[in-house]
This record gives C-alpha cells, structure tokens and sequence, in this order.
C-alpha cells in the first residue's frame, strides 16, 4: 500500500496536470520542491492544495498551478540567469533554481528575505541570491537577464526591467489594476523592441515601490 507522503505528491502533481502545467522539467522541479517548507503554521497542512495562502507582511504564497503555470510561461533554460521580483515566501525562487543557473530574488521586506535565505541554505539551493530590495527597478549591477519573473501585478510592466532583458529574453508577469482581476503576460524581447502574450486572468497583490515596513 503506498503511504500517505507519496499518494500526497502524486495528487499534488496530477491537480498541477489538469491545471495544464505539462512541462516535464517544471513538474520535476515542483515535485522537488516541498512546499511544506515554504507554509508554516496554522496553514502548514494545506501546503500540497492548490491554493494560495497568506504569510507574513500581508503577503501570500502563490498557489501551486499558478507557480506552474509561470514558470511554464518562462520557459528557463539550463544556462539562464533569472531575475524574480518579489521573494515572498521564496517557493517560486526554489523551483527556478532547479531549472536555472543562477536565481536572483529580490523582496521590499526584510523579515521575508532573511526567512527565504534561511530555507535556501537549509535545502542547499546555493545558485540562489537573495536580496532586499526595490524590484520595480530590477537589478541593474547584475542586467541584463535572460529570464525576469513578477510575483506582484503592475499596471504596465515596469520600465527598467524591460530594459534589463536580454534580447531574446522572456518576461512573465501580471498586469492590471490592483484588486481587479489582472492578466498574466508574457514579454518577449526582440531585436525590433518587445512582443506580448496574454497568458490568463490570476489575480496577485500590487507591486510597490520603495521598501517595506514589517
């Protein structure tokens, strides 16, 4: 009879199936990732529901298809440096870390990032830096990027990450007024400029400029 942590897992990854996230790499990598160690306290037993969950500093933690689905979108190669705004919880940046180079995370909260950092060590994921910080401005000391995440909906996709993808490089975030329903894009950089695809409704809380206070 198979035990109840691996019947779990395999729920886990057929509920992220039929949400259609097919990617084998991306399933591999979230079926990798414990999101139990990203869900703590009293909604620690609903990590594997595809749900999102509240965390700290008014944040939430994605729920699991959505995750997929975004990293799906990304489409990360091996080589690639990624840049993911927004650290949160730090379950997005784990799973990126399994697919790219090099992950470099950035959060306006403090308490959140030095949380993330904690789990990262804890689960040896060293191709992660995590930095405290304004994302909406990216990180131009380390641009340009083959790959940008945004884990927080702005109205329009801000101008210095755009101009900190590489040509090539591919930009998945939501867009929309903030509390409304927003759409999930994804920004192809060209030669001649940029390229959009809608992707689906989701709803995420605001990007903000500035840091945070705890």
């Amino acid at each position: 009879m198979m035990n109840t942590a691996a019947e779990t897992l395999m729920q886990f990854v057929y509920t992220l199936r039929t949400q259609g996230v097919t990617d084998q790499r991306v399933l591999q990598a979230m079926e990798r990732t414990d999101r139990a160690h990203f869900v703590k306290g009293i909604f620690s037993e609903r990590a594997y529901e595809d749900v999102p969950l509240p965390i700290p500093c008014g944040q939430t933690i994605s729920q699991p298809s959505v995750v997929g689905l975004m990293t799906q979108a990304l489409n990360v190669q091996p080589r690639d440096k990624v840049l993911e705004v927004g650290t949160g919880s730090g379950y997005q940046a784990a799973i990126l870390s399994q697919l790219a180079r090099r992950v470099y995370t950035v959060d306006r909260y403090a308490s959140l990032v030095a949380k993330a950092k904690k789990i990262f060590e804890t689960l040896d994921l060293g191709n992660i830096t995590t930095l405290v910080g304004d994302g909406s401005h990216g990180l131009i000391d380390q641009a340009p990027f083959d790959r940008i995440l945004v884990t927080a909906a702005a109205e329009d996709p801000p101008g210095p990450l755009l101009a900190q993808l590489k040509i090539g490089g591919i930009m998945v975030l939501p867009v929309g007024q903030s509390n409304a329903v927003q759409d999930l894009i994804r920004v192809t950089r060209t030669e001649d400029g940029y390229e959009y695809d809608e992707l689906r409704a989701v709803r995420f809380v605001p990007l903000v400029e500035g840091l945070g206070r705890e």
